[in-house]
């Protein structure tokens, strides 16, 4: 069976978390229903970052109850270095998928350093990503809500604790890039 998969990243002290979301196309339309309904009125997206405590805890556990997967990229950065982290967890990711049979990945959009993933992305899949029957694109997190899980786990892990626990239900892989 051939999965899609759904990419954005944390990165805080030192640490960068590449997060994909697996989701099996039977899923899809659902799953982006189910997420949508939790929006606030007037919001366009859900960003962990800023929603307030309690309602991360709601947010997590919702999808934490969601017919999804994760796998974290996890690089040790420092500032100046975050984007190499970067391409070497989506190098890893990519042959990941190779190996799942995934269809699509979707990245959230970084705007003017897209390039650098489109290059790796190159690398890791050949001139010919046809032949691997794997598409990628960016797109922005208010176009695509199967992104916000990506954020959330990715954004639960980095924090450690009890936000760690509550993500780790959806985490299958943890990756050392």
């Amino acid at each position: 069976m051939t999965v899609h998969a759904f990419v954005d990243e944390s990165a805080r002290g030192g640490s960068y978390l590449l997060c994909a979301t697996i989701v099996e196309p039977a899923h899809l339309t659902t799953t982006r229903r189910a997420l949508t309904t939790l929006l606030l009125r007037g919001a366009r997206e859900l960003h962990f970052k800023k929603e307030k405590e309690p309602r991360r805890r709601m947010l997590i556990d919702r999808m934490a109850a969601m017919p999804v997967t994760t796998r974290l990229y996890l690089g040790t950065c420092a500032p100046k270095t975050e984007e190499a982290a970067r391409q070497r967890c989506l190098a890893l990711l990519a042959q990941d998928l190779l190996g799942l049979r995934a269809h699509r990945l979707v990245l959230d959009t970084r705007e003017h350093r897209d390039g650098h993933d489109r290059q790796t992305l190159q690398v890791a899949l050949g001139f010919q990503p046809s032949k691997t029957e794997l598409t990628y694109e960016h797109v922005d997190s208010t176009a695509e809500p199967l992104l916000w899980i990506s954020d959330a786990v990715a954004w639960c892990y980095g924090a450690g604790g009890d936000w760690r626990r509550r993500a780790n239900p959806l985490v299958t892989e943890r990756i050392e890039g």
